[in-house]
């Protein structure tokens, strides 16, 4: 049975004009996967997880979460899934405890609440009140209360936002031994690095449609190119297309504070390089090179970077 099954799914808001926020998705989620959704804001990646969590209702389109539909089994549906928003706010005078407690309530079957909290590693944080703890100890509060249903699907939105290395390596963790449970995760999220390291699959929005769908290490592949090099010229700003037409480089694109070339053979590429920025009186500021990743797939898909917003797009139509 699959996790998620999405079929021709779309969300319009009323305006003049309306705004297309979702533009007919399909998408399998697979039990026992982490799957990743990867869009800027604007594009409409969080209108479509609401309408998965069933926080929001499609214009058209069709959902089923364990092959249950919001429409007639929305009380079923959510004794099974678990929920841990970008921004969970949580009650500042509660305890941890208190606060896990609480959501432990909300489920007919769970989790015992201190088992709850060893599991995000807030034992010594139990007594304290949510006023008192730190960004990433909030954000492990927030993954326990998801966690305290026992839930077979894992909805996480942003859940590494603004969080300090460390603690972004140990929710990582955390969700690494949810999976290993046999649990399942839809994950959205704005570092690369981190849907390469968690995500069997991913598939990439913008613009209310999916651009693309499948392993970050496909997607990467599909660049025919697994490295990337990084230039730095002057004259600032000069076209550097021409070596596109070298052994070795497969697309040139300027990225604003450098040119990013995606190459096969950096070996072979880079002194062709040299030589055709030194014919022709270019000279070389700044050379750096790097493996390629989802941000150079996400880049040649759209032409922006994951983090630049739609220019065009109301703030509340749908991220």
């Amino acid at each position: 049975m699959t996790a998620i099954s999405v079929s021709g799914l779309r969300k319009t808001y009323p305006g003049r004009p309306p705004v297309e926020a979702v533009r007919g998705i399909d998408l399998t989620v697979r039990r026992g996967e982490c799957f990743g959704v990867l869009g800027p804001n604007g594009a409409g990646k969080t209108t479509t997880i609401e309408i998965l969590e069933g926080l929001l209702s499609p214009t058209a389109g069709r959902v089923e979460v364990f092959g249950m539909s919001w429409d007639t089994q929305a009380d079923e549906i959510r004794q099974v899934i678990g929920i841990s928003l970008q921004e969970t706010r949580l009650a500042e005078k509660l305890s941890v405890l208190e606060t896990v407690t609480l959501f432990r309530s909300f489920y007919r079957n769970g989790l015992e609440p201190h088992e709850a909290i060893r599991r995000v590693g807030l034992e010594d944080k139990t007594d304290a009140w949510i006023r008192d703890l730190s960004g990433g100890q909030k954000q492990r509060v927030a993954v326990a209360t998801a966690l305290i249903g026992r839930p077979q699907l894992l909805f996480l939105d942003e859940p590494t936002t603004g969080l300090d290395p460390a603690s972004r390596r140990d929710l990582w963790g955390i969700l690494t031994d949810f999976r290993s449970s046999g649990g399942t995760i839809l994950l959205t999220t704005h570092y690369m690095d981190e849907a390469e390291r968690l995500c069997d699959r991913v598939a990439i929005i913008d613009q209310g449609r999916i651009l693309a769908l499948d392993s970050p290490r496909q997607l990467i592949r599909a660049l025919q190119a697994d490295h990337v090099i990084e230039l730095q010229v002057r004259p600032e700003g000069s076209d550097l297309s021409f070596l596109t037409d070298l052994e070795s480089v497969e697309q040139v694109r300027d990225d604003g504070e450098a040119v990013c070339l995606s190459v096969a053979e950096p070996h072979i590429a880079i002194p062709r390089i040299l030589e055709q920025l030194a014919s022709r009186g270019l000279k070389l500021t700044g050379l750096t090179t790097r493996q390629a990743s989802l941000e150079d797939v996400f880049v040649q898909l759209t032409g922006r970077h994951l983090n630049d917003r739609l220019p065009d797009r109301p703030p509340d139509s749908g991220g």
